[in-house]
C-alpha cells in the first residue's frame, strides 16, 4: 500500500450531505489502509496545525456521518488570495503538510475551494513536494462548472419544493380573509437553481409558486407588481419565490444590505423577501407574509434526497481513488447519462475547468416571461430530488445524529499567528 497521510477538509457553507462525502472519504481510505487527518474548521485548521485524527472515531460513527447534517469537522469562509499575495500562508500550509507526511489533500467545497486546491497543487509542484490535490464538489447553489449537479443541491432543492408546496396550501386555506401574498426567499447569489427547484412544487399554471424571480433575469418592479395583482385577482392568492441575488437592470442587488463585503469578497445581502413583501403591501395593499429559511434549507437532513445522498457518498469515494491514482489537480464530477430512466456516473475533471467558473441557469430553463421554469428545467431538476433518505430517529422523537470525538494530533511546528 502507498505510504503517507491523507488530509481532508470542509469549506464554505455546509449542506445536508457534506458529511456523507466525509464518510465516503474516510471509509474508502480505511479500506485502503490510508491514515486520514481532518483539518478543524477547514483550511484554517490546516494553517493552525489543528488536525483531527479520524482513526479515533469508531466505524459506526463514521457510518453515522452519512445521515448527520452540518460540517462534522468544522468549516470556514476563508479566502486564500493568489500565490503571490498570500505566499507566506501557502508556504505555512506546505510546512504543515510536510510535518505530517500528507501526500494527498482533499478539499471539500465550492468554487473558492476548488481554486484553493488548485493553487496548493501548483505550490507543491514548485517546491517539488509530492502532493496530490483533489477538489471535492459541494454546494447547494449548484453553480460549479463541468459537473451536472452538485452534492448538497438535491436535498436543498427537495426541501425548497416541499416547503413551498406545504406553505402554499396554508396560504390557500386562509386567503379569503387573511394573507393574499406569500414570499419565500431562496439562497442563490448569482444563479437561480434553488429558486427554480421551487417550481417542482406545482404542475399546472394555477399551482404555486405563481412567480419565481431569478438572478439571471433583471428584476422589474412594475412588471412584478402587475403580475402579483393579476395572480391574486385570478386565483385569490399569490406565492412568490425569489433568489436572494436578484438584481435590477443596473446591476444593483435588490437586497443589498449596505454591509460591505464578506471574506470571499461577496456583497452582504439583506433579505429580499422582506423587501418584496414591503413593496407589495405598500403598492397593492395586500396582506403579505414572508419567510427567510436561511440555514434551514441547507441543513434539512430530515428530508434529504436519496439521489443527493448517493452522489455525495460517491464523490467522496472517488476522490480517494483519484488521489491514490495520482490524478493531481482534479475533481470527481457527476455526469448524467440518461434522463429517463435517470442514470449518472462519476468522471474526472481538471480543476482549471472548475475553479473561477460559474454555472448559471440556461436560457432554455427559464420561461419566456421570466417568472417560472420550463419543461426542460423540470426534466433536469426532478431526478435530483427523488427518493427519501430519512435519518434514524431516537426514542425522544428527534433524529439520532452522531457527534465526533475530534481528537487532535500533536503539533510539530511553532504556532501560526496569521
Amino acid at each position: 500500500m502507498p505510504s503517507g497521510t491523507l488530509l481532508y477538509a470542509q469549506s464554505g457553507g455546509v449542506t445536508a450531505v457534506i458529511n456523507a462525502t466525509a464518510s465516503g472519504v474516510i471509509a474508502e481510505a480505511r479500506a485502503r489502509k490510508i491514515k486520514v487527518l481532518a483539518a478543524r474548521n477547514g483550511i484554517l485548521g490546516a494553517l493552525r496545525e489543528e488536525l483531527i485524527d479520524t482513526s479515533k472515531e469508531t466505524p459506526s460513527t463514521i457510518r453515522g456521518l452519512a445521515h448527520t447534517p452540518g460540517g462534522a469537522f468544522g468549516s470556514c469562509r476563508y479566502k486564500l488570495k493568489s500565490l503571490a499575495e498570500d505566499r507566506a500562508k501557502y508556504e505555512r500550509l506546505l510546512e504543515v503538510l510536510r510535518a505530517h507526511d500528507v501526500r494527498w489533500f482533499l478539499y471539500n467545497g465550492g468554487n473558492d475551494s476548488a481554486d484553493t486546491a488548485l493553487k496548493v497543487s501548483q505550490l507543491a509542484a514548485e517546491f517539488d513536494y509530492p502532493l496530490t490535490c483533489i477538489g471535492v464538489p459541494k454546494t447547494i447553489d449548484n453553480d460549479l462548472a463541468v459537473t451536472d449537479c452538485c452534492p448538497g443541491f438535491g436535498s436543498a432543492a427537495k426541501y425548497t419544493a416541499v416547503s413551498v408546496r406545504e406553505a402554499a396550501l396554508d396560504v390557500a386555506a386562509m386567503a379569503d380573509t387573511s394573507t393574499k401574498v406569500f414570499v419565500y426567499e431562496a439562497m442563490g447569489r448569482h444563479a437561480g437553481w434553488l429558486a427554480a427547484a421551487a417550481g417542482l412544487a406545482g404542475q399546472g399554471p394555477d399551482d404555486a409558486p405563481h412567480i419565481i424571480l431569478f438572478p439571471e433575469r433583471d428584476y422589474d418592479e412594475a412588471a412584478f407588481l402587475a403580475r402579483v395583482k393579476q395572480v391574486v385577482e385570478r386565483i385569490g392568492y399569490c406565492v412568490v419565490v425569489a433568489s436572494e441575488g436578484i438584481r435590477t437592470g443596473d446591476g444593483r442587488f435588490v437586497a443589498d444590505a449596505g454591509g460591505g463585503k464578506d471574506s470571499f469578497g461577496h456583497t452582504q445581502l439583506g433579505g429580499v423577501a422582506s423587501i418584496l413583501a414591503g413593496r407589495v403591501k405598500d403598492a397593492l395593499g395586500f396582506k403579505v407574509h414572508w419567510t427567510l429559511p436561511d440555514y434551514l434549507q441547507r441543513s434539512a437532513r430530515h428530508i434529504a434526497s436519496q439521489t443527493d445522498l448517493l452522489q455525495a457518498q460517491a464523490v467522496g469515494k472517488a476522490a480517494v481513488q483519484f488521489a491514490l491514482a495520482g490524478r493531481n489537480a482534479t475533481m470527481p464530477v457527476i455526469r448524467r447519462t440518461s434522463d429517463q430512466p435517470y442514470r449518472w456516473k462519476i468522471e474526472s475533471a481538471p480543476l482549471t475547468k472548475v475553479a473561477n467558473h460559474e454555472k448559471k441557469m440556461p436560457v432554455g430553463f427559464l420561461r419566456k416571461d421570466g417568472f417560472g421554469i420550463t419543461a426542460s428545467a423540470r426534466r433536469y431538476l426532478e431526478p435530483l430530488i427523488r427518493g427519501e433518505a430519512y435519518p434514524p430517529y431516537g426514542r425522544d422523537g428527534v433524529p439520532a445524529y452522531v457527534t465526533l470525538k475530534k481528537v487532535l494530533v500533536k503539533k510539530k511546528l511553532p504556532g501560526w499567528d496569521g
